[in-house]
């Protein structure tokens, strides 16, 4: 069997979900590895001195590409980090949700922004990771308020709770 290596290269990401009642906030990704795809509202990779604080690198995401700060939301929590290796690298996603509070968004300086209600996200085409990572949160994770994590391999994403201890 051929063995496939992995150089140990690590993309670090981390994303914010907006949630309004019973929709979701996202964007129509226009260029980059999620081009052409339904993403979080706002997110993108840490930069050097965000790489021990994935909520600083989520909110500066947000006020770079919505104008929105931390007092536009409330409940903002870390609920997902997953894991998925690539022939070349190690993708690291941290997953925010927040409850939008302040004014609503109506462009992004990265694509397409539109709210959709949970019944809807099922069919819209997506990254791998955060297609799984929005079914466990419709069907668990909205509800526990627990935090998860999750690793792909390759036809799912296994998810098991991450508490603190």
């Amino acid at each position: 069997m051929k063995r496939m290596e992995c150089s140990g290269k690590l993309r670090s990401m981390a994303s914010i979900y907006l949630v309004r009642g019973e929709e979701i906030l996202l964007l129509n990704r226009s260029t980059g590895v999620a081009g052409g795809t339904w993403i979080a509202a706002a997110g993108g990779h840490f930069e050097p001195d965000e790489l021990c604080d994935a909520r600083a690198c989520a909110l500066r995401e947000l006020e770079e590409e919505l104008g929105l700060t931390a007092d536009d939301l409330k409940d903002l929590a870390l609920r997902y980090v997953t894991l998925r290796r690539t022939k070349d690298e190690l993708r690291q996603n941290y997953y925010f949700f927040a409850e939008l509070t302040g004014r609503d968004p109506q462009s992004s300086t990265e694509g397409t922004l539109r709210w959709f209600s949970c019944s809807e996200l099922r069919a819209l085409e997506m990254p791998v990771t955060a297609k799984f990572m929005l079914e466990h949160y419709l069907a668990i994770g909205r509800e526990s308020g627990k935090v998860y994590g999750g690793v792909a391999d390759g036809k799912a994403v296994l998810f098991t709770e991450l508490p603190a201890f």
